[in-house]
């Protein structure tokens, strides 16, 4: 089956699926956004479970006027409230509780954060430069480390793919965070950006080991074309490009399912991006190498 399959001939299909991906992507977050956790905005932040069924969220805004820019909702099929407001020093945040108790029951609160508007602008600030300087560092490294490849692609070339389909590993995991931050309440928090870098880390390094063969394979001088050079050492390394990803994922999927609510958001989007990586170190990086190269020919 293998033998009858072309990862290169079938490029433009492979393109127009990753086309459709960002396009997606793209216009989810303009439509939607993301929706920031206290980490990047600032205020307090708790999550409440109730056993018989959460209160409406119009009682509990009415519950608690001594706070100012107070957001609830309900979550987890009305079980769970999400209550944000203005941030809160302890003895503020115990007096809410014991207004919660008195007016609705027992409850279980299951998260509490507070962080300052300063702090969280510059964490968001910060998160944003280190991402955009990692992508540049690693497209400069990867150009010299294949400085001796040449031909027939230059070695600036593999660096710029690289980043390209670092970006696009990157921009799908937040596109489906814009659609599960609408409907479903998902925040972006400092977690988010922890797994945003181990998916870059874990795509790119998916994406160089294809690039390194192909770098091995056109310094034997076998005398095949550069497609077919290409297409050898996509194969060559395919199997361990999808055993890796697998025996991660199988791990993930564990840590979503059995990590608690904390860990979820955070085991997903390795997810996602894992599974976006490896398609694109497979079908997208090497093809385009050849897109490229058939293109200055033409």
């Amino acid at each position: 089956m293998m033998t009858s399959f072309s990862f290169v001939d079938l490029r433009k299909y492979w393109f127009l699926l990753s086309g459709v991906l960002i396009v997606a992507s793209i216009v989810a977050l303009f439509v939607f956004g993301l929706k920031f956790g206290v980490d990047f905005t600032g205020g307090s932040l708790m999550e409440l479970e109730f056993t018989q069924g959460a209160p409406s969220t119009t009682d509990v805004r009415d519950a608690l006027t001594s706070l100012s820019s107070v957001s609830v909702q309900s979550a987890d099929e009305n079980q769970k409230l999400i209550i944000r407001s203005e941030v809160q020093d302890e003895a503020t945040h115990q007096a809410t509780l014991t207004t919660l108790t008195q007016v609705f029951g027992d409850f279980t609160e299951l998260r509490f954060d507070s962080i300052g508007p300063t702090v969280g602008n510059e964490l968001r600030r910060s998160s944003l430069i280190g991402v955009g300087l990692t992508l540049l560092l690693i497209g400069l490294y990867i150009s010299w480390a294949f400085r001796k490849v040449s031909d027939p692609i230059a070695s600036w070339k593999y660096g710029l793919i690289t980043v390209l389909c670092a970006a696009h590993d990157v921009i799908i995991p937040l596109g489906a965070f814009a659609v599960l931050g609408h409907f479903y309440h998902w925040e972006v928090g400092s977690g988010f950006v922890a797994a945003i870098l181990t998916i870059l880390g874990y795509s790119i390094s998916d994406t160089v080991v294809v690039f390194d063969r192909t770098r091995e394979n056109l310094a034997h001088h076998t005398g095949e074309l550069f497609p077919q050079v290409v297409e050898k050492s996509i194969r060559q390394t395919f199997v361990r490009s999808v055993n890796t990803s697998m025996t991660t994922l199988l791990a993930l999927t564990a840590i979503f399912f059995f990590g608690g609510e904390s860990t979820r958001p955070f085991a997903l989007a390795l997810m996602i991006g894992i599974l976006v990586g490896t398609y694109s170190s497979i079908f997208f990086a090497s093809p385009a190498l050849v897109e490229w190269e058939e293109r200055l020919k033409k």
